[in-house]
């Protein structure tokens, strides 16, 4: 099994990070592979609504959200991790997000999503809701934790501090990795809910 861990951060080795390596430590103790990818720091434009991606399979911008988009298709959980900023999320790790969730059309069923916000005092909880809409609009199971899955912390280093913080990334990861080998086991035994065909509306009529 392998979990895919997104560091928004645009310091590779901040805060974000040690929440991060914090859950990456667990699922190493069960087995599980493990990468954590950098994009807080990368040049990412937002998506553009030309729908280009519908046609070839993958965005029209090719740089990391199309380098990640095949390790996104084969692993089993994915976390993501972000600092705060104004109650939000890193700006450039949305538009990672909002095109790499939309341009690849594997069946994201099943696969396991966990967000991690980090962050000096407040706008935490704000974020956490954010960063779950990616996964609970593709029929990804969102692992929970003792808390909601924040760790405090402002100048470089500080999270390592928050002992709360970083056991709630213990528990979440433990529990994540509980929840991808149960639904594996599922999955073999049941296999993968029945889907009807998609019904889309608009609201005008």
């Amino acid at each position: 099994m392998k979990v895919l861990l997104i560091n928004g951060s645009p310091h590779a080795q901040g805060n974000t990070y040690i929440a991060l390596a914090e859950m990456q430590k667990i699922f190493t103790e069960n087995d599980i592979e493990t990468e954590i990818i950098h994009v807080g720091n990368k040049d990412v434009r937002g998506c553009i609504a030309c729908n280009t991606c519908a046609e070839n399979g993958k965005c029209v911008f090719n740089d990391i959200v199309n380098e990640t988009a095949q390790k996104f298709q084969e692993c089993d959980g994915l976390v993501v991790g972000t600092p705060v900023y104004y109650a939000s999320a890193n700006s450039t790790l949305i538009s990672f997000l909002t095109r790499l969730f939309y341009s690849t059309h594997f069946d994201k069923t099943m696969k396991v999503g966990a967000g991690v916000a980090v962050a000096r005092r407040g706008g935490l909880s704000a974020t956490f809701d954010e960063l779950n809409k990616f996964f609970t609009i593709a029929g990804m199971p969102v692992a929970s934790s003792q808390y909601w899955n924040s760790v405090h912390g402002r100048l470089q280093g500080e999270a390592s501090q928050d002992a709360e913080g970083l056991q709630t990334m213990r528990t979440l990861a433990r529990n994540m990795s509980f929840l991808m080998k149960s639904i594996a086991l599922g999955k073999e035994t049941y296999g993968l809910p029945e889907k009807e065909p998609f019904q889309r509306t608009n609201f005008i009529r």
